[in-house]
């Protein structure tokens, strides 16, 4: 029985770290969470604080090939300004695997 356990105890420890990773990384989610008030369900940034601030529109290729996942990771980590404007508050609380999602589902918005 206890060699049993030493099996089960790590299989259940990978479970756990295995959906919690899948969970965290759920770009959709953390989209939702954080980016929809200004980007919109559809990313053309035409809500009403996104056209308050002049949030981009990643439907289009365009936008899409402007900047780099890397640069779109540091827009996300960093936040954005413009002069002395806030465009976009930093969400330095979110995980990298967090952003990296949530740039990964921007990206699909590109049409």
């Amino acid at each position: 029985m206890k060699n049993k356990l030493l099996l089960v105890i790590p299989a259940a420890l990978a479970l756990v770290f295995t959906t919690t990773n899948a969970l965290a990384a759920d770009g959709k989610a953390v989209y939702s969470d954080n980016c929809l008030k200004c980007h919109g369900d559809d990313g053309k940034g035409q809500s009403k604080m996104g056209q308050k601030v002049g949030a981009r529109d990643y439907t289009d290729a365009k936008v899409q090939a402007s900047f780099t996942d890397a640069e779109g990771i540091k827009a996300v980590k960093e936040g954005l300004k413009k002069d002395d404007k806030t465009l976009m508050k930093p969400y330095a609380d979110l995980s990298d695997d967090d952003v990296k999602a949530v740039i990964a589902y921007m990206r699909t918005f590109k049409k």
